[in-house]
């Protein structure tokens, strides 16, 4: 069988499995956050924090809510990290330095698991699970909860009231993270991946020695890293390592875990906002984007010229052979467009312009179809932006959903729109421009530039991948990154939570012979140029300085 048709046939079957699993998913998801029910474990969990989860919330009080809670997450996360070397199941492990502390905690709280240590030779249990792994948890259920008072302010109407961040976040944890978790964790289990508390032992013979690993509770671990979007690998390969992913149908499982909370949450959306087809216009434009950006990368990274790449098929450096170029390009796509960050092979590897996918994908927002909430609130912002273009273009007051886009509403998704480019950009031209950062660069010319570029794009964006080269252990690149994952999670939470607020207050406008048919293919299209456009504009010029002038010269 040819590689080319290899990584469609695992195409196929991944879209198959997540057409399955978008209805009954999408449908349960609803009830879970349309529910007045409380569970007993969740009526203990609100005692236990002191919460009335039956009252409604303001944005400004959901807001609180939400840097408060994730506050105390990073301080929480930071002291553990700090306190290491005196911990029980830590074995040997010394406490964490401040900055690498600060960066490791700031970046799980903020969903974005960027790591600049090797987790296998710094991190002990104790850490990786009641620290990383509890975070990849409740951080992805913070993004569904903002994503979820978005939908609400979408929804209602004459209110200011966006439902309670508390129950949100206790409801997505308890009924929705967790049963898929364990259920994944049997399956990754039974693929071959480890689940113990084992200590440092030996391994295997190599080039006349041995090499040394320690064991871990991985299994757990991982699920929830690709189901939460998160992508902290308990070893430093993270998905390449074969403990965390141990063979071509556990890759196939990864992806689908990847992409299946965020597809699925265009039909929570539709069921919530009481027309399913608008659920399936922002599905469309999801999709549209992920499968063109899939064939793309397929297509590079098969059809690249030269001998070397004819003799293996492809281009296969960087790549592990038990994934091939389909497995690998396949989860390159859906861990970049959304913000998971896990890898399964060695981004910095892939040709010039596979190297320029990958970073597109994290500059579109992660939208397509992005992270566990914020892939769905980053849309409908990009939604509203879209209407209001198609509203100047014929002279009509822009609408969605029944509310009108005025002058707050457009400035709230502007500056949305622009929080993340500011901090990319920001930060990759003090980097470049001052002396000490340039050191940590591997190679020099446009792939040292990507490597810089692609490290903050990583970061601001939440997603956490790296393209590798680059020696982010360092003072200067822990602190910044740090920065820019935190400005980077929060700081659009608060626009997207105004402009819920914003239109939940409105009285919605009857639909007219003039009003924008949002569920329609027309919309559709106009969503997906929308996007393309405004991402083009801002990152081409930094663009064609890295992995396009790279790609144009090989």
């Amino acid at each position: 069988m040819s590689p080319v048709l290899a990584g469609v046939l695992q195409l196929l079957a991944l879209i198959a499995a997540l057409a399955l699993a978008h209805r009954p998913l999408g449908d349960h998801m609803a009830r879970v956050y349309g529910s007045k029910n409380h569970l007993r474990v969740e009526k203990w969990l609100y005692r236990a924090i002191g919460a009335d989860p039956d009252s409604e919330m303001r944005w400004t009080a959901y807001l609180r809510g939400v840097l408060a809670f994730s506050a105390v997450g990073v301080l929480f996360l930071y002291l553990l990290q700090r306190l290491q070397g005196a911990l029980p199941g830590s074995p040997g492990f010394r406490s964490i330095d401040p900055d690498q502390a600060f960066n490791t905690a700031a970046s799980f709280v903020a969903n974005t698991n960027w790591q600049s240590y090797s987790g296998e030779q710094a991190m002990g249990h104790v850490v990786q699970t009641a620290g990383l792994a509890v975070q990849n948890f409740v951080s992805a259920a913070v993004g569904i909860a903002v994503a979820v008072a978005l939908v609400r302010g979408i929804a209602r109407s004459r209110t200011g009231e966006l439902g309670n961040f508390w129950a949100d976040l206790v409801r997505g944890v308890v009924r929705v993270l967790l049963p898929i978790s364990v259920v994944g964790a049997l399956v990754l289990v039974a693929c071959g991946a480890i689940q113990n508390f084992a200590g440092i032992h030996e391994v295997g013979q190599f080039l006349g020695g041995t090499r040394q690993w320690n064991g871990g509770a991985v299994a757990s671990q991982e699920v929830i890293k690709e189901l939460g979007t998160n992508g902290g690998g308990y070893f430093n390969a993270n998905s390449a390592h074969p403990f965390e992913n141990p063979g071509p149908v556990s890759n196939l499982f990864e992806i689908f875990l990847i992409l299946v909370i965020p597809f699925s949450l265009t039909r929570t959306f539709g069921k919530m906002v009481g027309s399913v087809r608008q659920g399936y216009a922002i599905l469309a434009t999801m999709a549209t984007i992920w499968l063109g950006f899939t064939a793309l990368m397929m297509w590079t990274e098969s059809h690249h010229g030269g001998p070397a790449f004819d003799l293996a098929g492809g281009a296969m450096e960087g790549k592990e052979t038990r994934f091939g170029i389909g497995g690998s390009s396949i989860f390159a796509v859906a861990t970049t467009l959304t913000s998971t960050g896990a890898v399964n092979s060695f981004h910095s590897s892939y040709t010039g312009f596979g190297g320029g996918i990958e970073m597109l994908g994290m500059q579109l927002g992660e939208i397509a179809p992005g992270g566990t909430g914020s892939g769905l609130y980053g849309m409908l912002v990009m939604a509203v932006i879209a209407v209001f273009i198609a509203g100047l273009m014929v002279g009509r007051t822009p609408e969605y959903l029944g509310k009108k886009i005025g002058t707050r509403e457009i400035k709230l998704a502007a500056c949305y729109l622009l929080i993340t480019p500011a901090l990319v950009l920001g930060f990759t031209a003090v980097s470049m421009a001052l002396p000490t950062p340039k050191e940590s660069m591997l190679n020099s010319g446009a792939h040292g530039f990507s490597e810089i570029l692609y490290a903050f794009t990583s970061g601001a964006n939440n997603n956490g991948s790296a393209f590798g080269g680059l020696s982010a252990d360092t003072t200067w690149f822990n602190t910044t990154i740090g920065l820019a994952m935190l400005l980077g999670r929060f700081l659009p939470m608060v626009f997207v939570l105004a402009l819920a607020g914003s239109l939940a207050e409105q009285q919605p406008v009857p639909r007219t012979a003039g009003t924008l048919r949002t569920e329609k293919p027309l919309f559709t299209g106009l969503l997906v140029g929308t996007i393309m456009i405004i991402t083009g504009l801002t990152y081409f010029p930094a663009l064609a300085l890295g992995p396009l002038a790279e790609g144009l010269a090989s």
